[in-house]
């Protein structure tokens, strides 16, 4: 195994500590947690959004803490969930008195520790309002889910839900334009390598040379086929007409498109996956209103990438292109 770190067992650990050190201007961690929030959190009078999940996924979930997106964002071990206790700090840490989003990643492990935090925290007398995110369209049920995963689509819920709560919404109405963004967006991957978690020291699946693995999940999880390695504007094609058979959009539809790489693949690679996105919304007259190309949610070193596309109209567009200040993500 050739990994930059120290102790295999103290990565998440460091890496929160150098996340926070590379970024003290927008984020602070909170004390004796895995929990990074927002330096100004508890924001006055503002809804506050926790996100989370494994780590290995970065710059998910603690590059998008900032202004304009999420309050807190909760670390669990390596493609492991984090703890309800874990969940439990972060909301209070955000909690301003005007209530809790949680947005969840459809993993089972994600939304039985989310929904347990929440738990606790109305019990404590603060309000919780939970989404799950369930865009991944290459598969029903997995080895980590029941029903579609969630996967780089998230990213998009982060951002308009976090327009909107930064804008003074109520929980209600963010809880609600977050189901929105979910109703809407839809995506899927392609892996062409494996990835190895540190603590293991080695590959958890393997792929042959020539092969890849269409519908793969950010964990490794089995996708729809493995096949023999395709051009990218097949791989393009492929991932993006699934995705329209399951949008339906119509005529003249306004998009927004994210080509998410899943941390070993080249700007040039991605670039090349959305020129051939782009040539087919043309071809069915459907506009690009905003674009996003990098890296969102990775999966540790594996190389691939996945297409997502959500589904705009005015409401969407206007928070969509709303001020953000993150790590990650500004605008």
């Amino acid at each position: 195994m050739k990994k930059l770190v120290n102790n295999p067992e103290l990565v998440v650990s460091e890496m929160l500590e150098g996340f926070v050190l590379a970024h003290s201007n927008l984020v602070k961690l909170v004390p004796s947690t895995s929990v990074i929030v927002r330096n100004d959190a508890p924001v006055f009078n503002k809804v506050g959004l926790v996100s989370g999940g494994g780590s290995g996924h970065e710059p998910s979930h603690a590059g998008f803490v900032g202004k304009g997106m999420l309050d807190g964002a909760v670390a669990g071990e390596v493609f492991t969930s984090p703890t309800p206790d874990q969940v439990f700090e972060a909301i209070k840490a955000v909690d301003s008195g005007k209530g809790v989003l949680l947005i969840i990643k459809n993993y089972t492990g994600d939304v039985m520790n989310f929904e347990m935090a929440a738990e606790l925290a109305e019990a404590d007398g603060i309000s919780v309002a939970k989404v799950i995110v369930n865009d991944d369209v290459a598969v029903e049920n997995s080895t980590y889910t029941t029903g579609r995963r969630g996967i780089a689509g998230t990213v998009f819920v982060h951002k308009i839900a976090g327009a909107l709560a930064e804008q003074g919404g109520s929980l209600q109405e963010v809880e609600a334009v977050a189901n929105k963004v979910i109703k809407r967006v839809k995506s899927m991957g392609v892996a062409l390598t494996p990835c190895t978690i540190p603590a293991a020291g080695k590959p958890g699946f393997s792929i042959g040379e020539t092969e890849m693995e269409v519908g793969m999940g950010i964990h490794g999880e089995p996708g729809i086929s493995r096949s023999e390695i395709m051009s990218a504007d097949e791989i393009a094609g492929l991932l993006t007409e699934k995705i329209l058979v399951d949008l339906q959009l119509s005529d003249g539809s306004k998009v927004a498109v994210m080509i998410n790489g899943l941390g070993a693949t080249p700007l040039m690679e991605l670039y090349i996956i959305y020129k051939k996105v782009a040539e087919m919304l043309k071809e069915k007259n459907i506009t690009i209103h905003e674009s996003f190309v990098g890296e969102y949610m990775t999966s540790l070193e594996m190389a691939g990438c996945s297409v997502s596309i959500l589904e705009l109209d005015d409401q969407l567009m206007e928070l969509l292109g709303v001020e953000a200040k993150t790590a990650a993500f500004q605008k």
